[in-house]
């Protein structure tokens, strides 16, 4: 409701001081409009609410904001990084060295699970703050995880499968080390970024909530709030090991879906 004036509307204001006080009135019923229609600021955040389609959405603070393209430019996509270099590093190895796998598969194979890492680490970069819409990137991501996904773990079995006929395809020593090794690597890094990605909506929302109610990893801080410290709540380097636990652990890990 508008502010009552401190000046009674029915009486006549005479002199200057009863224009200075009509003056006073009208902008403090102005200001008080403004705040009513933009919504209240808190520490210096935007938490006011603007109805789209008859549906209220909660304004995006520019401090979560920044918060969350940190996280997606600054750690998400140097993983993605990596794993692009590795698998081409890889790739490149296997052209110089001739080294074969089972079906005629060579260095190509290798080459190909490289694309749709090179695909996310792009995404990741530009996704957040270039004018996408949250959703459409988020769905962009999470098709090009379930690649990296898909590609990881039929490049896993095509190297298993490989290992039966190691004899017949003369697989050397430093052929199965790499190939292991840079498949374990690529693979930490895909399920790391899925859990990242999957979390309670993804690293925005996660950036925008200000308690994690329901998560879809629960981590020990969630379990026993007195474990963490005021504030916590999970970033990429906590997915990318729970990822590494799952990868190498026989038993279940501490963090549980």
């Amino acid at each position: 409701m508008d502010r009552a004036c401190p000046v009674d509307r029915n009486r006549s204001i005479v002199g200057l001081h009863g224009l200075r006080d009509r003056f006073r009135c009208q902008r403090e019923l102005g200001s008080c409009r403004r705040r009513n229609s933009h919504g209240s600021l808190r520490g210096g955040r935007d938490i006011g609410r603007v109805s789209a389609g008859g549906a209220e959405k909660p304004i995006m603070s520019s401090d979560a904001l920044r918060q969350a393209v940190h996280e997606a430019r600054d750690e998400a996509a140097p993983f993605a990084v990596l794993a692009t270099v590795a698998l081409v590093v890889l790739s490149m190895v296997s052209l110089r060295a001739n080294w074969q796998l089972v079906g005629g598969a060579g260095w190509w194979v290798w080459l190909i699970a490289a694309a749709p890492y090179a695909a996310l680490a792009l995404m990741l970069v530009a996704g957040l703050d270039r004018g996408w819409d949250r959703e459409r990137r988020r769905a962009v991501v999470k098709l090009l995880l379930v690649v990296v996904v898909v590609c990881s773990v039929l490049e896993t079995g095509l190297l298993a499968a490989s290992l039966l006929s190691a004899s017949k395809l003369g697989i050397s020593g430093p052929q199965l080390l790499q190939s292991a090794s840079t498949l374990w690597l690529s693979n930490v890094i895909a399920f790391g970024l899925a859990f990242w990605e999957l979390d309670c909506g993804g690293p925005v929302r996660r950036a925008l909530s200000a308690h994690r109610r329901t998560p879809d990893i629960q981590f020990p801080q969630d379990e026993n709030p007195t474990l963490a410290r005021a504030g916590w709540v999970p970033h990429l380097s906590d997915y990318l090991y729970l990822s590494t636990t799952n990868s190498i652990a026989f038993s279940p890990t501490d963090a549980m879906p």
